[in-house]
């Protein structure tokens, strides 16, 4: 066991314990432009957040536990500080370039440390470790104080790690309370968002490898600020096999890697020299600017060696949304057939959609490794390539689980483009550890991926750029099984403007928007297999396409609704995927999402989606620069509110720089426009 003197706390994490021991002056980083800052007492270990100099995150205590001695409070043996510059180019993000700029903070115990970071954008901490060998991640304690109880918050809550696809509510932070007994509320994770003296603030995390995620949990008031503490998956103890959707469990293969038992640990065998995950507060000034913030990426490990200019974002034609192009589900095979799969390439080859999905029903039983016999994947993938069109396969991540150097060289051989893996469905240290492990395969192949039913981007993408997409969000598939009703309408409806100011603060996000069968607030559209649709205006579907950012972005309706709706459709197929720069524009989490992306061509999106309310939004063209542009605009037409189809579009409408543009949002409705020089 490694030796270090401190002192000790008790706070329980899963099954296990952690331990940590006056007041002694702060050290501090602040941000370039001097708004930012955080702070750090070392007796006892604790940080503040602070913006404009008022706090934003009150003070807390934080600590660390490995190989059963404490990491919390120790004397400081040096105090260095550093100062980052410079920029990176990032060719598949919503930016062309990040600035890198930080001055940053170490506090060295000796044997371990705490690096602060504070950036224009937010500010961060993380532990650091110098210890030999291999050690064993007891446990952390990583709280959150929100200053006011009365504070608004925005929330997701969970039952089970890793799942994170519920819908965001808001609620004061004196009633952001979880509890196991409570379905649906054992934790909130992140990012977390709450407003706090004139500043919004989005709690979330970086460079998280080899190491859990960070949820939270409770209320503690402390004189009318709540704490929340954190909450962390214990390593794997004990796993089973999950064949298909029930219980049965198989040897090897099947759909699910689940975890019966957790130790009362976090990471088994770790470097004893390693930098921890950075625990980080997203802070601006009003809502509408969180989709600037670069400090999720820019804090994360730099990218990998190698050459990634083979990544190719794109759209993908997806089948299994609109049941293999609103197919019979008593068909053969569901209609996954090779016909079915020619017509989806002929599509994307017609329309210069650059991808098309195989999901689930191109192998036989969940098994890679025999195709079913409706599906012809050598020759689909052939023809697939002539026309110029790539090829991406779902799985079920246990199907590569252990597999996954052979996995990504095997089909990288058979000519696929990439993987879409699902159904991870854990937070746990070493799901953290196959999801880099798999990136670094796929890398290796020149092969991309997109992870769904995974937890929130945690900054992977920039070590690994062909790791192109993550789910974690209440997405457009919901929309197969809706139960329909005011309510859910409702929360639907806010989901999807909450979303753009929580979940897609982290990074892209696989929300699979597009659909064309559009379903009017208070029409009572219930789900359907063959023939989804969604909730509200065909606009806000296509606002969806600028308004989240998806490097590898799905389009979830079927080629004959889209042949069917050509108007709509081509314009969504020409909305870039990545992005030359990002600009918030107004709005917040309680109404509208609206955002100003900037295409490589010079070209501006504006996109902007409503809740269940009707609104009216004003679009300061400023970001425009100056002179006179041309306007291409979709609206909701007048009648939207009861039509959800109906919308006006607008061709070569002047618009000076600067200006403003107004517009109205049917319930549920939403715009975009697209601005030439």
């Amino acid at each position: 066991m490694n030796k270090l003197s401190v002192s000790c706390w008790g706070v329980l994490v899963l099954a296990g314990s952690c331990c940590f021991g006056g007041e002694a002056r702060p050290f501090a980083a602040v941000s370039p432009d001097g708004r930012n800052e955080i702070r750090l007492w070392p007796e006892p270990l604790s940080y503040e957040v602070r913006r404009g100099g008022k706090v934003v995150a009150a003070k807390t205590a934080i600590g660390m536990k490995v190989d059963g001695a404490c990491l919390s409070s120790a004397n400081v043996r040096e105090v260095r500080r550093e100062t980052r510059s410079g920029e990176e180019a990032t060719p598949v993000y919503k930016k062309a370039k990040i600035d890198l700029a930080a001055n940053e903070t170490f506090v060295d115990f000796g044997a371990w440390g705490v690096r602060l970071a504070a950036r224009n954008d937010g500010v961060a901490y993380r532990f650091e470790t110098k210890l030999p060998g291999k050690v064993r991640v007891d446990c952390e304690k990583a709280a959150v104080t929100v200053p006011s109880a009365s504070a608004r918050c925005w929330v997701n809550f969970t039952d089970s790690y890793g799942c994170e696809e519920t819908i965001p509510v808001a609620l004061p932070a004196g009633e952001v309370r979880t509890a196991s007994t409570q379905k649906g509320r054992s934790m909130a994770y992140l990012p977390f968002a709450y407003a706090a003296d004139g500043a919004f603030v989005v709690v979330t995390e970086s460079d998280v490898r080899d190491y859990p995620v960070w949820n939270l949990v409770g209320t503690n008031a402390v004189a009318g600020s709540v704490r929340l503490d954190a909450k962390f998956a214990g390593w794997p103890k004990q796993v089973r096999r999950i064949g298909g959707w029930g219980k049965q469990q198989v040897e090897r293969g099947g759909r699910w890697v689940r975890i019966d038992e957790h130790e009362d640990f976090l990471v088994k065998a770790t470097s004893g020299t390693r930098t921890f995950p950075w625990r980080a507060f997203i802070l601006a000034d009003a809502p509408s600017k969180v989709c600037e913030a670069d400090i999720v990426r820019a804090l994360a490990a730099p990218q990998a060696e190698g050459d990634f200019s083979w990544v190719k974002p794109g759209k993908v034609a997806w089948d299994w949304w609109n049941c293999f192009d609103n197919s019979d589900p008593k068909a053969k095979n569901g209609g996954c057939t090779t016909k079915t799969y020619e017509r989806f390439i002929d599509f994307a080859a017609a329309t210069g959609v650059e991808y098309v999905i195989f999901d689930e029903g191109w192998s036989e039983s969940l098994n890679i490794w025999k195709f079913h016999p409706e599906v012809d994947v050598p020759h689909l993938i052939d023809y697939a390539n002539k026309k110029d069109v790539g090829i991406i396969l779902w799985m079920a991540w246990a199907q590569v689980y252990g597999e996954e150097e052979k996995v990504a060289e095997h089909f990288s051989r058979l000519g696929a483009k990439g993987f879409k893996v699902d159904f991870m469905d854990r937070g746990d240290a070493e799901v953290a550890n196959f999801l880099e492990r798999f990136a670094a395969a796929c890398a290796k192949h020149r092969m991309l991926v997109d992870y769904h039913g995974v937890y929130r981007p945690v900054g992977l993408q920039r070590k690994y750029p062909n790791v192109v997409n993550y789910e974690g969000i209440h997405g457009l598939e919901q929309l197969k099984w809706f139960p329909g009703g005011a309510a859910a309408e409702t929360a639907m409806m806010a989901s999807d403007v909450r979303a753009f100011y929580l979940r897609l603060s982290a990074g892209p996000m696989d929300y699979t928007p597009g659909a064309m069968l559009n379903h009017a607030v208070g029409a009572g559209y219930k789900g359907s297999r063959q023939f989804p649709g969604s909730v509200g205006t065909r606009c806000r579907q296509m606002a969806m396409m600028a308004l989240y950012e998806a490097p590898l972005q799905m389009l979830c309706d079927s080629p004959t609704n889209y042949e069917r709706n050509r108007e709509c459709f081509d314009f969504m197929a020409r909305t870039p995927v990545v992005w030359a720069d990002t600009v918030g524009v107004g709005g917040d989490p309680d109404s509208i999402a609206a955002v100003a992306r900037k295409a490589n061509d010079g070209s501006w999106y504006a996109a902007g989606i409503t809740d269940v309310s009707a609104r009216e939004f004003a679009l300061d063209t400023a970001f425009l620069g100056d002179g006179t542009w041309r306007a291409e605009i979709f609206r909701d037409g007048p009648d939207a509110d009861k039509t959800g189809t109906s919308y006006v579009h607008e061709r070569d409408v002047a618009v000076k720089a600067g200006s403003t543009l107004r517009l109205r949002l049917a319930p549920g409705g939403g715009f975009v426009v697209r601005f030439v020089r």
